[in-house]
């Protein structure tokens, strides 16, 4: 199964890390928009991906949600039929949130950097340390960590958990009495 090493932080100035991400990058900046669909399941986390120009993908992924570089393992399908994989998703699982963004996506080497414009939520960073096969998951750390100082993002923006768990708090605590 593929992995990588992932990190998620919250930025403040998103046009300087895509600055600085420009600077570093192989390739890019590629554009995309994406709507992601939650599913409710068994074992770590199922997502229906749309894209813009109409393709789509499943991902299935586990990931433990914590704060700095955590390892992912993930499953990715290319669906030829999003609106009826999704009907049947719901009916089957129920649908547990949606995640929309603006995606700006960045190449650098073997490395995916992600600067997001999440609606609900705002302005992020992901990167996505793809590991070979065997390979240690602490060359991955070191990888995604100088990326992280060369980008100029600190330890303290890090987040934990998916868009969607952010998502969820952000409107448990707006429906708190006084929040």
């Amino acid at each position: 199964m593929p992995r990588n090493i992932e990190i998620k932080a919250r930025l403040t100035t998103l046009t300087e890390v895509a600055t600085r991400a420009a600077a570093l990058a192989t390739a890019g900046p590629t554009p995309l928009v994406q709507d992601d669909s939650f599913f409710h399941c068994a074992q770590g986390r199922l997502k229906l991906r749309e894209f813009a120009d109409g393709s789509a993908e499943l991902i299935a992924y586990q990931r433990p949600d914590q704060a700095g570089p955590k390892t992912s393992t993930y499953v990715r399908t290319p669906v030829a039929d999003a609106a009826g994989l999704r009907a049947a998703l719901v009916a089957a699982c129920g649908l547990l949130g949606r995640v929309q963004k603006e995606r700006t996506l960045y190449l650098v080497g073997r490395t995916r950097i992600h600067l997001d414009r999440v609606a609900g939520l705002g302005d992020f960073m992901e990167l996505e340390v793809v590991l070979a096969e065997g390979e240690a998951v602490d060359t991955g750390i070191a990888e995604a960590q100088r990326l992280m100082v060369a980008l100029g993002v600190a330890p303290e923006a890090l987040e934990e958990g998916a868009y969607l768990d952010l998502l969820a708090a952000r409107a448990q605590a707006g429906a708190r009495p006084g929040g």
